[in-house]
């Protein structure tokens, strides 16, 4: 087991652990919260798109699910918030163990369309059903208690989500260096080889989606009882290329570079804001540069020049 990226596990430890106690105040304390998050459910996309290789432009969708969970369960039927966050992510599982098998015998584009379809039929749904979803004006999110403590403050959320961000890490780099990690670089690298060696290409592609959306589902009921509000919006075709674009300015088969994509994309656009007007040109332009002069995204291309490999 290489230990290189163990080490950066660790330093991520000591970053998340000094981090709120250097911000100067509650904004980037919230913002560091929405880059954890951010992170999170990236790290799952990654697994889907980097290193099993298969495309997916509506896992907003699953965001919505979870979201939606843990506000229309906990308001209208009086559930408890982790069971709600509990049935949106396992509701979430079943649909992609559901859809997966027929989706994934697709290819290139039209793999990219169908999930794009999946997605949108989940936004669609959510703008519909107003009268339990509050339709697009969206609903009000109950808090979340753990342990009867009710998680209210920034700070609080931030080491909750710092938490969760730890163990996603280091549990996504146990599963790459894991028999199942290789065999979803293997059906990346040539699902026709992968199946000459006894890989079993169609139970890994659904095991990885299935693990991904039940990922982005907890996290979407996370950043729901977080904002207080949520609205279909969180569900959107927009928000789901935003997530897939984290994903490859960081690097495509890289834990880190979901997390310094996230962090990146999550930062930018406040960082921008004094283009007054101009901020979406600033952006596009940063993210087209990025493409040319770092085409592997952003960790990959820097381990590689410096010699490092993740």
């Amino acid at each position: 087991m290489k230990k290189t990226p163990f080490l950066g596990l660790g330093l991520l430890a000591v970053i998340l652990a000094v981090l709120p106690f250097v911000l100067p105040n509650s904004f980037y304390i919230d913002l560091a919260v929405r880059m954890a998050i951010n992170a999170i459910i990236v790290i799952g996309l990654n697994l889907l798109i980097g290193f099993a290789g298969q495309i997916s432009l509506g896992h907003a969708g699953f965001l919505g699910i979870g979201a939606y969970a843990s506000a229309v369960l906990p308001t209208h039927f009086g559930w408890h918030p982790l069971l709600a966050l509990l049935a949106g992510a396992v509701a979430s599982a079943l649909l992609a163990a559901l859809v997966a098998r027929p989706i994934f015998k697709l290819k290139g584009h039209y793999l990219a369309m169908a999930t794009l379809g999946l997605g949108i039929i989940i936004n669609i749904a959510l703008r519909n059903e107003a009268q339990w979803t509050g339709g697009p004006d969206g609903m009000a999110v109950p808090a979340m208690a753990l342990f009867g403590i009710e998680i209210s403050s920034d700070r609080q959320w931030y080491w909750v989500v710092a938490a969760l961000l730890l163990v996603t890490v280091w549990a996504s780099l146990n599963l790459i260096d894991s028999p199942f990690g290789r065999a979803l670089r293997a059906l990346h690298g040539s699902e026709v080889a992968s199946q000459v060696v006894g890989v079993d290409v169609a139970r890994y592609k659904v095991a990885i989606f299935v693990m991904s959306a039940f990922s982005a589902s907890v996290m979407g009921s996370i950043s729901a009882h977080y904002i207080g509000f949520i609205s279909p919006n969180f569900a959107d075709f927009f928000h789901s290329i935003e997530l897939v674009t984290m994903v490859v300015i960081g690097g495509m088969a890289s834990v880190y570079g979901s997390v310094v994509g996230a962090v990146l994309l999550t930062a930018l656009p406040q960082a921008l804001a004094t283009f007054e007007g101009w901020e979406t040109v600033a952006f596009g332009a940063i993210l087209m540069l990025c493409m040319i002069f770092l085409p592997r995204g952003l960790v990959p291309t820097l381990a590689a020049r410096f010699g490092k490999g993740e």
